[in-house]
């Protein structure tokens, strides 16, 4: 196929797009509304993505999670027998704090999660999440105190009714009033605001507007916090890596409960890279329906475009007959109509992308999501756009190239 064919299909499907505005615009809307959905999805998880990764980052790519079980593994089940890490030992705070003294651990943080019911005054935010944690949170935390100041060690060991809160939550509740050193209740019981901080600017920030921290030791003794879910935060140690570390503290565990050789630990390390990996998994799916759902859109504008390569053909029957009368192949028939719906199709996939790339800035714009198209969905949309183009344009192409001379002639 010569390049001067290319040109002169090309040519020629441009003015059947010119000629035929709205046939064309509805033939070729639902390879845009696919292409825009592929652009605009995969730019929000590209940008979700980025974020976790920086927060991975910041956090500490080395540090780690001990738990009584891995949430990334736990499966819903029919079983009535309870879950099958309900006979794991709790993690005890003697074992944490024996973790802690380990010399390829720099930190360990003592945490514990609930929800509660605040109010001051008439002011009232219900289900607010609680991090009950000890000293040296901001390890693990991307957070900035603004007012006040941290819990101290005091605080945890003598459980004290104190509470930080975030700067949304102090706004809500307090208004133009200095929370500080004020009395809020919390389920009832009054604890102590000592300290304001503000979340990282990220996405997680806008869906953790409400939270609050407290002493690990409160939350048990005075919000009766189940103790049953205690786990610890570790930093590893500069002068060690996450393996090393990662083993002490599974050698440690296995020896203080006696679990023999060849029996799986009663104990579960999460690692954070294991959480990036969930959360790959997630997406692959999402992906997999995406594509899914654009597949079914673009279905729709693949028998548009077989309906208007047909009417083409139909209508410039006599062209092909004067064409092939004077020379022409059945291959260059075939590639000027084939090339002609190619063109229908990515004219739909520039005009989704257009679509998809003004979404994706828009979610950037409004909302905590650094929301980018990758290269990938680019070109994954263009492919897309150019197979359906030549799936569902080859009957036509193959008709036309078939049309006896004579015959298309003396077509009326």
């Amino acid at each position: 196929m010569r390049f001067e064919s290319f040109v002169e299909g090309s040519r020629l499907a441009l003015d059947q797009l010119r000629s035929n505005r709205f046939r064309t615009g509805l033939t070729i809307l639902g390879v845009v509304v696919g292409v825009a959905t592929v652009m605009t999805i995969s730019a929000m998880i590209s940008g979700i993505r980025s974020t976790i990764m920086s927060e991975f980052e910041a956090a500490g790519p080395t540090n780690f999670f001990v738990a009584r079980y891995d949430a990334n593994e736990v499966r819903v089940t029919d079983d009535h027998s309870g879950p099958p890490w309900a006979d794991n030992p709790k993690i005890t705070t003697t074992e944490a704090r024996e973790i802690g003294r380990l010399p390829s651990i720099r930190r360990k943080v003592i945490g514990i999660n609930l929800s509660a019911e605040f109010t001051f005054g008439r002011q009232r935010l219900s289900s607010v999440q609680i991090a009950g944690r000890e000293e040296g949170w901001g390890a693990f935390t991307r957070a900035t105190i603004v007012a006040g100041h941290d819990m101290l060690n005091a605080d945890v060991t003598s459980a004290n009714r104190v509470v930080l809160i975030t700067d949304r939550m102090a706004e809500t509740l307090f208004g133009q009033l200095d929370p500080i050193g004020r009395r809020i209740h919390v389920n009832g019981i009054p604890f102590t605001v000592i300290g304001v901080f503000a979340m990282a600017n990220n996405i997680f920030a806008s869906l953790q507007q409400n939270l609050a921290l407290m002493p690990y030791t409160s939350a048990i003794k005075h919000l009766n916090a189940w103790d049953g879910m205690l786990g610890v935060f570790v930093v590893t140690s500069p002068d060690a890596t996450q393996a090393d570390a990662i083993d002490d503290v599974i050698t440690l565990l296995r020896t203080r409960r006696g679990l023999p050789p060849g029996e799986d630990n009663n104990f579960a390390i999460v690692r954070q890279d294991q959480m990036v990996d969930t959360f790959n998994r997630f997406t692959a799916a999402f992906f997999v329906i995406m594509i899914a759902l654009s597949s079914v859109a673009l279905m729709v504008g693949g028998v548009g475009v077989i309906a208007v390569m047909m009417i083409a053909v139909s209508e410039r029957t006599r062209e092909i007959g004067i064409r092939k009368a004077i020379g022409a192949t059945r291959r260059e028939i075939l590639w000027q109509f084939l090339f002609e719906a190619v063109t229908l199709t990515l004219v739909g996939s520039a005009i989704g992308m257009a679509i998809g790339g003004g979404a994706a800035a828009l979610i950037a714009a409004v909302s905590p999501i650094p929301a980018a198209v990758p290269l990938p969905a680019i070109v994954a949309a263009l492919s897309m756009a150019g197979l359906a183009g030549i799936v569902f344009g080859l009957w036509p192409a193959l008709r036309a190239s078939r049309l006896d001379p004579v015959v298309a002639l003396r077509y009326e």
